[in-house]
């Protein structure tokens, strides 16, 4: 703050009471239509999302007069168009991170045979051997 007075920034600064409301609409949204509303999250952005992913699908008539093995062709090209996407590790990162995993596992197993190991020779001690 002692560095924006320096620069002559903080001129006119005056403390606004606890209550006061202050709308943080900047020059970038006054440059917008009027008749649009201004988006901060509320419903006028639900109605504008909701009505632009409704204006791209197709009608219920338009999904009922393809065929089955046509969607589940559809559905397979899609599957193949995503994976497409991923990026898939590497030999050397796939070893290591089996390598990790088994490890893991290896211990946590160990951990547990541990403990129930324990536990039943506690259980054994408290209410004696029967054999």
């Amino acid at each position: 703050m002692a560095e924006n007075k320096r620069r002559g920034e903080d001129a006119g600064d005056e403390r606004l009471p606890e209550d006061a409301v202050v709308d943080d609409v900047t020059a970038e949204d006054d440059a917008t239509d009027a008749d649009e509303p201004v988006s901060r999250g509320g419903t006028a952005t639900r109605k504008r999302a909701r009505a632009e992913s409704t204006e791209g699908r197709k009608t219920r008539k338009d999904t009922e007069r393809i065929g089955l093995f046509a969607r589940i062709a559809r559905f397979f090209r899609e599957v193949v168009a995503e994976l497409r996407k991923v990026i898939w590790p590497t030999r050397k990162e796939l070893l290591t991170y089996t390598a990790v995993v088994v490890t893991f596992v290896a211990v946590m197993l160990a951990i547990v045979a541990g403990l129930d190991y324990g536990f039943a020779k506690a259980v054994l001690w408290v209410f004696g051997n029967p054999s």
